[in-house]
Parts: C-alpha cells; sequence; structure tokens
C-alpha cells in the first residue's frame, strides 16, 4: 500500500512545490492510517489542516482506498 500512497503523493506534490512547500511519507499503518510531514512553507502555513484534509486525503484516498485517514505528525 506504501507504494500506491507515494504515487498518489506524485500528484500533489507539484501543487505544494508551486507554494513553497512539499510532503514526506513517514508511515503507512497496518489499520489504513497515512502518517505525512508537512515540510518547507508548508509546515508553517495556517491552512495547512486544510490543504492536508481537503486536498491530500481526499486525492490519497481517491487512489488507494484502503486508505482510512491521513494524518500530518
Amino acid at each position: 500500500m506504501r507504494e500506491k500512497v507515494e504515487k498518489a503523493l506524485g500528484k500533489v506534490r507539484p501543487m505544494l512545490e508551486a507554494d513553497g512547500g512539499n510532503v514526506e511519507l513517514v508511515e503507512v499503518t497496518a489499520d489504513g492510517v497515512v502518517k505525512l510531514k508537512l515540510k518547507g512553507s508548508c509546515s508553517c502555513c495556517p491552512m495547512s489542516s486544510m490543504t492536508l484534509k481537503a486536498g491530500i486525503e481526499r486525492i490519497i484516498k481517491q487512489e488507494v482506498p484502503e486508505v482510512k485517514e491521513v494524518i500530518a505528525i
């Protein structure tokens, strides 16, 4: 499942990089929780929680239906 999540993140990264940010996949748990670390300008952006849930999580769940939740650590 980790490879599928990485592939989905590949679709998100260009948008994050355009704003000076990025995302790092830290862990994919057996129960379908994806743990990400927001980097660059995304790590301190006041909109990062919206980006995580409305953007990144939505795309990952579309690409990898086994994912239950995406969280930032």
